[in-house]
């Protein structure tokens, strides 16, 4: 019996292991870096251990470290989660050799089928679908084998998954580039730089069986998820069932992933991932850990996956076979992530300010944070999943927009509206999720806010200032708000919205409402009630509530449709600054990577300049136009601020 488990991860994972764990009266364990040490998974484990370190290398990656943890905590049992070491036979080995319970598949299965060119090896006897791939050595030419394969090609991470260290390569003359960064980034994801060459099948279904197995010989699939729907190859949107799959492929699709399983005697919770072509499959990958989609699988079956993962690892036999499981109702899954949509989906590290989370019959959230949680640049950008379950698909979709709608998120950029979006598009409610679904559907990055929705945000703004102004008085508290022995001038106070600008007056008026002007459209509004974080208000006899977080000149404004941040513009103009013409700003604080031009350098544009690393990806800056580099401010290895000069250039004629 496992008494005491440590998790070797962090964030959301973390702390969706520590719930299951509690539940099943097991103590448990946090590691932290000096990142995270006020995070929330932190505080909810019955023991937390600093290992030090800011990236994942100096700490989640850290063997040594984790199995010094295990002994200082008198933990007898470790889950990996999912990411970091969770597919990495050293560290299972470690674990094992220490006296320890690992949760997870043996350190030969890894070995034999978590690394993706082992398991093609091992499949290709099994006749299993696959398509044909290529180690690329160290230092090697690897244009030969993209030949082959036909351009475009994919480069691939031979370990982990998440799509670190993957590249789409559409000509010859990018394949050593995108080679080395995606090496690089595979490296610093899961401590092994080995990539490879796979065929990429631009219109295709990402198609996954869940499997799980014991130490009896017990080995079970949980049916598929769907995952086609990803920016930089990482998922966004994923589902359970797939709405392309019927009974017919699902059995096919099911075999397969069996066979795979069972060629190398499976436990635990593992995941066999197919492309999916029409009627065809081709086999991808077997992740051997738990994915961070599982929630999807859990609902329409029942199952608490990381229960089961317990049990197995105690050695308990699985207390079902394939004939008992059944598929009930439709689940679908999003990853809220801190980046921008409307700039290619870079990360935006920050602090979140407020962080309500939906409620409601069959809505899930997994969350790795909590209002005041800082998001970093050294870890994934993911801060919660949500979920929801129905028993049809159109009502799951439809459930989990109007769920994403009232999360109220706000202090950081985020793709929630990008993710309502797609789910409403006509063409994912008509199950058309195959993997170019974004750049062929072009979801909006951003909702579309009508005047009436942005006037009401400005008006309950500027009130609840007014209620907490009024509140916080210290002297004639028994005077009426407004009340004047004269006529005097409206209040007055200035918003800005992206590129808009409201501009607002209001009076009090004797029968208790408040006369409104809002860029010169006049309404009258009666307050019904003020409080610290909620403002009750009707507009022109139109009731409506809204949620208001004022810091510095910030105010963040929830209402039915999502959030609005205004900001509060000052009375007098600030004096402005100069400048630097030509300038290229960082998009996100990071490292430099690499350099690839020097001062006085003839670039075009679209060339590359540099690559930062944030938040374990790597990001290119190019040229924007043609031109010669006057300047250059940093050089590899240095950490650069959000919108540090980098590059300083002057456009040709």
């Amino acid at each position: 019996m496992i008494s005491s488990l440590l998790i070797a991860n962090r964030g959301e994972i973390a702390r969706r292991i520590i719930r299951t764990a509690h539940a099943m009266g097991i103590g448990t364990v946090a590691v932290y870096s000096e990142n995270d040490a006020t995070a929330p998974f932190v505080q909810e484990a019955d023991t937390a251990i600093a290992i030090g370190g800011h990236t994942a290398a100096e700490s989640y990656l850290d063997v040594a470290k984790l199995i010094d943890a295990c002994k200082r905590s008198g933990a007898d049992a470790v889950h990996p989660g999912y990411g970091f070491l969770s597919e990495s036979a050293v560290f299972a080995e470690a674990v094992s050799n220490n006296g320890l319970i690992w949760v997870g598949p043996s350190p030969k299965a890894i070995r034999a089928i978590g690394d993706k060119l082992a398991a093609k090896r091992l499949l290709k006897p099994l006749r299993v679908p696959l398509l044909e791939a290529f180690e690329v050595p160290e230092n090697a030419d690897a244009s030969a084998s993209a030949e082959k394969i036909g351009y475009p090609v994919l480069i691939k991470a031979a370990a982990g998954g998440g799509g670190r260290g993957m590249r789409i390569v559409e000509k010859p003359v990018d394949l050593p580039q995108a080679i080395e960064s995606a090496r690089r980034e595979a490296a610093a994801s899961f401590g092994d730089g080995t990539v490879f060459l796979e065929r990429w099948l631009k219109s295709a279904r990402h198609v996954e069986i869940q499997i799980l197995g014991d130490k009896h010989g017990n080995l079970v699939h949980l049916f598929e998820r769907e995952c086609s729907i990803q920016r930089r190859h990482q998922k966004v949107v994923e589902e359970a069932p797939s709405p392309a799959v019927d009974a017919a492929l699902r059995e096919r699709m099911g075999k397969a992933a069996l066979a795979a399983g069972s060629a190398i005697g499976y436990d635990s919770t593992g995941t066999v991932e197919f492309l999916v072509s029409g009627r065809e499959f081709f086999f991808l990958e077997v992740n051997t850990r738990l994915q961070v989609e599982h929630p999807v699988t859990e609902a329409v079956t029942g199952l608490d996956l990381v229960r089961e993962q317990l049990r197995v690892a105690e050695g308990e036999a699985l207390g079902f076979d394939q004939e008992d499981l059944r598929l009930h109702g439709h689940a679908i899954e999003v990853r809220l992530c801190a980046e921008d949509p409307e700039k290619n989906f870079l990360p935006t590290p920050g602090t979140v300010q407020v962080w309500e989370p939906p409620a409601g019959d069959g809505i899930r959230t997994d969350s790795g944070i909590e209002s005041g949680s800082e998001i970093g640049i050294a870890f994934d950008p993911m801060m919660a999943k949500i979920i929801a379950w129905a028993p049809t698909r159109r009502e799951a979709a439809a459930k989990l927009a109007r769920a994403l709608e009232a999360t109220r998120i706000q202090g950081i950029v985020h793709n929630r509206d990008f993710l309502v979006s797609c789910l409403r598009s006509p063409e994912f409610l008509r199950g058309e999720t195959d993997t170019d679904f974004i750049a062929k559907v072009k979801p909006s990055p951003a909702r579309a806010i009508d005047e009436s929705e942005l006037h009401a945000a400005a008006i309950a703004a500027a009130l609840h200032d007014r209620g907490r102004r009024l509140r916080d008085m210290r002297i004639l508290k028994t005077i009426p708000g407004g009340f004047r022995n004269s006529v005097m001038p409206p209040e007055q106070v200035s918003y800005a919205f992206r590129d808009a600008r409201l501009n607002l007056a209001y009076r009090p008026a004797r029968d208790g409402s408040i006369a409104v002007n809002v860029n010169e459209r006049s309404c009258r509004v009666v307050e019904f009630d003020v409080n610290d974080h909620d403002i009750d208000l009707a507009i022109d006899g139109r009731r409506c509530r809204h949620s208001v977080l004022a810091s510095a000149d910030k105010r963040f404004v929830h209402g039915a449709a999502g959030d609005i941040e205004l900001a509060e513009l000052p009375r007098f103009p600030a004096p402005e600054r100069a400048e630097q013409r030509g300038g290229l700003k960082a998009p996100m604080p990071g490292k430099v990577m690499s350099v690839m031009v020097a001062e006085g350098d003839q670039v075009e544009r679209g060339q590359p300049l540099l690559v930062l690393e944030a938040m374990k990806m790597e990001h290119r800056i190019d040229a924007p136009w043609n031109g010669t580099v006057k300047t250059l401010t940093v050089s590899a290895g240095d950490q650069v601020a959000n919108g540090a000069t980098l590059v300083i250039m002057e456009q040709a004629e």
